[in-house]
């Protein structure tokens, strides 16, 4: 990994990615999909330097123009950071995926680790596979990828940590996935977020398997290498427990 980040290589390849098609959704034009908007509806200033607001999914010019403007707000940022932060939230570990070769081992856990809390599900990142995940914590420095007081937390897990995870029907083939939670009720949120009866799993992992630990949304999540996972059981749900009490 480079010693210093190369940002002339970084601005070429948000550069690219800001010329990838833009994809309409059945919301279209308020909803899109690209790497730097959710919508068709941008703002860009016009030729008096006044903002107005385009419609880049009906006219080419439109388009033209906020990518013009969108060029010079990339050739203007001071940091690889500042580029990451123009790009929307399903594509941050995509852009992660091809910045990666000419960014720094510190700009890279960085962007590592907000790509990683920002996005809804980053481990179904289709432009990402989860071996491509799995190397990014890998290099990552962890001192640079977690907050203090996460690592402070990380460094005092035991040698043997019991980890839990949630799933529901539409993801309870992605059992063995990198992101584990320390907390059981934390799981079972998971296993029943949007009124589904999912199940929660109980499992076994060494330490030097776990590669961060995140306190953020009071998850208490650890991303681990899934292979070195064990003991792997599916566990009552501790809100069962209490019901069946109250009988």
């Amino acid at each position: 990994m480079r010693k210093q980040t190369d940002l002339v290589k970084v601005k070429q390849t948000a550069r690219s990615l800001l010329f990838a098609d833009i994809h309409e959704t059945e919301l279209s034009p308020v909803i899109v999909s690209h790497p730097f908007t959710d919508s068709g509806f941008v703002a860009s200033p016009n030729t008096d330097g006044e903002i107005g607001l385009l419609n880049i999914t009906e006219s080419d010019d439109d388009q033209r123009r906020w990518r013009e403007y969108m060029g010079k707000l990339i050739d203007g940022a001071k940091s690889a950071y500042e580029i990451y932060m123009m790009v929307t939230k399903p594509y941050a570990l995509t852009f992660l995926k091809f910045a990666m070769p000419h960014l720094s081992r510190e700009d890279m856990s960085q962007i590592l680790a907000s790509a990683w809390t920002r996005s809804e599900a980053p481990h179904q990142d289709v432009n990402v596979t989860v071996n491509q995940l799995l190397r990014m914590f890998k290099q990552a420095d962890p001192t640079c990828l977690m907050e203090q007081d996460e690592y402070i937390q990380f460094k005092t897990l035991d040698d043997t940590v019991t980890v839990y995870r949630g799933v529901t029907p539409h993801n309870a083939k992605s059992v063995k996935a990198l992101s584990w939670s320390l907390n059981q009720e934390t799981a079972e949120w998971f296993a029943h977020r949007f009124g589904e009866n999912g199940t929660v799993y109980e499992a076994q992992i060494d330490k030097k398997h776990i590669y961060a630990y995140f306190s953020g949304r009071n998850e208490s999540e650890v991303i681990v290498d899934p292979s070195y996972l064990t003991n792997i059981t599916e566990v009552q749900d501790l809100s069962s427990d209490f019901l069946l009490s109250q009988e």
